[in-house]
């Protein structure tokens, strides 16, 4: 089977701190697939070596059959790149933008007009299209954004921490048309995240990457099957984990002071007998599992949404250094 995108030990390190350390990915046609995990995992990283911004330090990988140290020129040709942060221009108005990016990516000048008028319409902007950027809300910019990067209908588009900083509601507003994108262009659609919900309801596949390397991936359904049960999360003080070690239906116990999370077969049905052996209990929470279950499983730590406002490429970035 021919994957849209194949990367084999992929590693990236800036000045000896290693940012991305031996990723394999295969990804189909049409899936929308998910880079989840904090700031200084690694996901932008590996992104930008899928699309040739840098060059991997070690690997290799092919993104739509072209080889990204080799043919650069033709895997840039053949996908499009939603930057965290808006890279349109304030001046011009969101149409312009869009004419300048045809322009950019040498569009047929017989195919611009019905091309933006395509895209606008998929993004839901077509009334606003004559107004500058700068009269934009973000979600406005953010789906405008979506529409220039597929205006040259790229394959593949990647879409780098898609909806940070938006408000709740914007963000599944634009969930929707990403959505849209993969159903009816056949787009395939790599975006890295670190909010749990957005690659739970959004991702066909997710990748959780950890320091640099892939630690699971799965559907967002198998890997929270892989925590293996409820999880009860309990306060309390001095709890007595001799005795809830013995419980054979609890099948995990992490500890963080007086702050245990248990993984349990059955929660509902075992919860009261659990209280009554843990101790003095200052609060008790039980659900599901979520991915952020399934990344602390992985990892032992939880995802911070204050870590996720950049991570080591972006600094390097930055501070001119590649």
């Amino acid at each position: 089977m021919a994957y849209v995108i194949e990367a084999r030990g992929l590693h990236k390190s800036f000045n000896g701190v290693k940012a991305v350390n031996g990723i394999d990915l295969r990804i189909n046609e049409g899936e929308i697939f998910g880079l989840l995990g904090p700031n200084g995992a690694g996901k932008t990283t590996t992104l930008s070596m899928l699309a040739t911004l840098i060059k991997p330090t070690k690997g290799s990988a092919l993104v739509n059959g072209f080889d990204i140290r080799t043919q650069a020129h033709r895997v840039r040709g053949s996908i499009g790149f939603v930057f965290q942060d808006p890279s349109s221009d304030d001046l011009l108005t969101g149409r312009e933008n869009l004419y300048l990016h045809a322009l950019m990516y040498g569009v047929d000048m017989r195919d611009i007009n019905r091309k933006m008028d395509d895209v606008l319409k998929l993004v839901d902007l077509t009334g606003v299209q004559h107004r500058r950027m700068k009269t934009y809300s973000g979600g406005m910019r953010r789906r405008l954004e979506l529409a220039r990067g597929l205006l040259h209908e790229p394959k593949v588009l990647f879409l780098d921490e898609p909806t940070l900083g938006l408000d709740p509601q914007t963000r599944e507003h634009l969930w929707k048309y990403i959505k849209r994108l993969s159903t009816e262009k056949r787009v395939t659609i790599i975006v890295t995240t670190h909010y749990m919900d957005e690659a739970d309801l959004l991702c066909d596949r997710v990748a959780i990457i950890d320091h640099g390397k892939i630690v699971a991936l799965d559907t967002p359904a198998n890997l929270k099957k892989r925590v293996g049960g409820d999880v009860v999360r309990i306060s309390a003080r001095s709890p007595n984990l001799r005795a809830l070690r013995k419980l054979r239906y609890i099948k995990k116990i992490k500890t963080d002071g007086g702050l245990l999370t248990l993984t349990v077969d059955e929660a509902e049905r075992h919860l009261q007998e659990i209280l009554k052996v843990v101790g003095e209990v200052r609060s008790v929470e039980s659900h599901f599992p979520t991915l952020n279950d399934v990344f602390l499983h992985f990892t032992g730590s939880e995802i911070r949404e204050t870590e996720a406002e950049g991570g080591y490429f972006e600094r390097m970035m930055h501070s001119g250094n590649r």
